[in-house]
């Protein structure tokens, strides 16, 4: 049988490659950071990660890490429910609901499996979920896995919303499901109007802050303290993955009544391992110094505005954002992806996005800033992305010589 299946992938396999949308993967060999090291030996700035709030290589949360590797040793060899309950993950739980104003905190393994686990213990037949056109991938799966009638409203597209509000009446209990922040285009949804109109048409609110928390609003609380909306939506799910340290986990808080039922039925909680406690204990020391200091919030959201404003003003064709995300638009993923290659030789790591990942003819590179870019890593960023493009020809030639010739005077 795997005579014939093999050639079947092979075939698929090139199909991907002539189409320009086969990934391959780089691989760094230093920490994570603004400047990486990849196993060519060259340096490089990082603009890919998700590595928000430059944490992922931060002193105090390694130094948590390490102290729980001592008092807590390495694994927990068990799921929750057994014998892979630790206090730190239950301080870590308490913290993460304090943080977002909620009750009570539900750890996972990563947020796909918390937004995997969230939706069929908790709703079936009778009832809909309305969804995002634009939500992440995990939640789109964690929809499939549930009996709930489904509904789609345009992204971010409150009449949408409100006519297929409308149509699940016909249900017992409606949840509405959104991203904080959209992760290929960097927009936020008006989560003010949602659970204005959640309130009309008697329906729940769910939210994935997964990029968005410690990014969007004053401190870093996400959409739900940008549109002061804080305890607001029933269910808040996010990770440990990006802002908050960059390692793995992901988390649902919200309710009470709904994380205790999720721990009795949420199989991705039943079925896998705690996290590590040194990933919990960091976790706990992140929220700490998220509650002391707004300092690398406000340093995340000066970089932002910078780089958006310059690469605006350079002439790039820039997705409206209210994140750290700046979608760059190309519409052809091999053009993205000879972007991307071009920009490496220039010292600036970023991927191409095409389809399956973005819609097909919406292909972009995605840059991501941190609190660990200093402005010398942006100028350098948009600099390079300026004389890439012009020489892709996306770029028009606005030198003040006005002869076209990019002599730069």
């Amino acid at each position: 049988m795997y005579t014939s299946f093999k050639e079947h992938l092979t075939k698929e396999l090139a199909d991907i490659k002539e189409a320009g949308l086969y990934k391959n993967e780089r691989i760094i060999v230093s920490p994570q950071g603004a400047e990486i090291k990849v196993n060519t030996g060259k340096e490089v700035l990082n603009f890919c990660a998700n590595n928000y709030l430059g944490l992922s290589n931060n002193p105090q949360l390694i130094a948590a890490a390490k102290e729980a590797l001592d008092t807590h040793g390495y694994g927990m060899s068990s799921v929750r429910f057994i014998c892979g309950t630790s206090d730190l993950h239950k301080q870590l739980e308490a913290k993460i609901a304090d943080f977002f104003g909620t009750e009570d905190t539900i750890l996972y393994a990563a947020c796909f499996d918390a937004n995997g686990g969230v939706f069929e213990p908790l709703l079936n037949e009778q009832d809909a979920i309305i969804s995002d056109s634009l939500n992440h991938a995990s939640i789109i799966d964690g929809v499939r896995l549930c009996k709930a009638v489904r509904y789609r409203y345009s992204n971010a597209d409150m009449t949408d919303l409100e006519k297929q509000l409308k149509l699940a009446q016909a249900q017992r209990y409606r949840l509405i499901v959104t991203d904080g922040v959209f992760s290929m285009d960097g927009n936020v949804p008006p989560l003010d109007k949602i659970i204005e109109l959640a309130t009309k048409y008697d329906a729940m609110v769910m939210v994935d802050e997964s990029h968005s928390a410690g990014v969007v609003g004053q401190t870093g609380r996400g959409v739900t303290e940008l549109f002061n909306c804080k305890g607001q939506a029933e269910i808040i799910t996010g990770t440990l993955g990006k802002a908050f340290g960059g390692a793995i986990g992901g988390f649902t808080t919200g309710k009470k009544e709904v994380i205790e039922l999720l721990r009795q039925r949420s199989r991705p909680y039943l079925f896998s391992n705690s996290i590590p406690p040194l990933v919990a204990a960091a976790g706990i020391r992140m929220v700490d110094m998220m509650s002391e200091t707004n300092e690398l919030q406000d340093k995340l959201h000066a970089n932002t505005k910078y780089f958006v404003s310059q690469m605006v003003e350079a002439g790039f064709d820039i997705k409206p954002t209210q994140s750290a995300i700046c979608a760059v638009m190309l519409y052809d993923a091999k053009l993205s992806q000879e972007f991307a290659t071009r920009l490496l030789e220039e010292g600036i790591y970023v991927t191409g996005f095409y389809y399956p990942v973005v819609p097909k003819g919406q292909a972009r590179i995605r840059v991501q800033l941190s609190a660990a870019h200093e402005k010398i890593h942006l100028d350098r960023c948009i600099e390079a992305f300026t004389k890439v493009g012009r020489e892709l020809g996306i770029l028009k030639n606005n030198d003040s010589c006005g002869c076209n010739c990019n002599c730069g005077k």
